[in-house]
């Protein structure tokens, strides 16, 4: 059987370009930049409804914010034309919100003209350039991107993602024309991205997407590596979990240090149940204790040892049979 790799099919022209124009549309753009640089007040951009980067690093946001009222913004910011002499922010969010830290009136930007979806496009292709991108944020971010190029969501891409995992593990799924082109658009988006494959993708880090939502957030901020994360993740209860993500961060664990943790703190599983004796079971127990009993008269229970043991020995079962609310007849045996 030939392997995933071997079967992929070369991504056809024009999805190869769909995919690519927005990473060469960004270099060309900052080495090159075709429209004119203008000036807009703050008050006139607005941020648009989804953003790709949720999470800013404090420090690094406050280290830009004297960088901008030091110098001033140093690289436009990009934005396309609403009504009203309004823009909407595409591109340098990090900058703007910098500059309204810094206290500036207005912001130089690049106006152009863009879709909806050129918009999102090129907003998530920024974002994934940048070098401080955590796991969290880059797998999101294709996500959307893959939604975007598919015409799906992100739940439905996942679901094609999984499908394709299937079929290149040689298991049989319902595919079609449509979902081979689909298929091809998927790997034409890894391709063009030049950052992992999609089956390392889906194998690697649509997992992580299921991690609780308290060690996600400190993934996302950058505050714990994804190994850790997921080990912690193995922690069902969630203050425990909790407690030890903390600890985790401050104390700076080592991996294995973190592992010996969870084993500890991991309850231990019940023990199995001891199956129901059968008939034949029980009646050999009665004549055991049966024999045990002819077996008294002839015992030397004036040894003191003896008698000192037989007495223990007496108080364990009749203990135990009282707790499993069995009647003890008088000479201990139930014919």
């Amino acid at each position: 059987m030939n392997s995933p790799r071997q079967r992929r099919k070369s991504p056809s022209a024009s999805n190869r370009s769909k995919i690519e124009k927005p990473v060469g549309l960004l270099t060309q753009l900052d080495e090159n930049p075709p429209e004119p640089t203008n000036k807009i007040t703050l008050e006139q951009i607005s941020l648009p409804h989804s953003q790709p980067r949720r999470y800013f690093d404090p420090e690094k946001q406050r280290q830009l914010v004297e960088s901008v009222k030091r110098d001033g913004i140093l690289q436009p910011l990009l934005v396309r034309p609403l009504e009203n002499k309004r823009y909407e922010l595409v591109a340098g969010e990090r900058r703007l919100r910098a500059a309204q830290v810094a206290g500036l009136a207005e912001v130089p930007v690049m106006i152009r003209e863009m879709t909806d979806a050129e918009a999102t496009l090129y907003a998530l292709t920024e974002n994934l350039q940048r070098e401080d991108l955590n796991p969290v944020e880059e797998t999101e971010g294709i996500l959307q991107m893959l939604a975007l190029q598919l015409v799906r969501s992100t739940e439905e891409v996942k679901a094609l993602l999984y499908r394709m995992q299937k079929e290149s593990q040689g298991k049989r799924t319902a595919d079609n024309v449509i979902g081979q082109a689909e298929g091809e658009t998927v790997r034409a988006v890894f391709e063009a991205l030049g950052r992992m494959g999609w089956d390392s993708f889906v194998a690697n880090r649509l997992p992580l997407l299921n991690l609780p939502r308290e060690v996600l957030e400190a993934l996302r901020q950058g505050r714990i590596e994804y190994t850790k994360a997921r080990e912690i993740a193995k922690l069902k209860e969630s203050s425990a979990r909790q407690q030890l993500l903390e600890d985790a961060i401050a104390q700076e664990l080592s991996l294995s240090q973190i592992r010996e943790q969870v084993k500890a703190l991991k309850p231990k599983p019940a023990p199995e149940p001891l199956p129901s004796p059968t008939q034949q079971e029980i009646k050999h127990t009665k004549t055991r204790l049966k024999k045990l009993y002819d077996l008294t008269r002839e015992a030397n229970l004036e040894n003191p040892a003896i008698h000192q043991k037989a007495q223990e020995l007496i108080s364990q079962l009749e203990a135990l049979l009282v707790t499993k609310s069995t009647k003890v007849p008088d000479n201990g045996v139930d014919d």
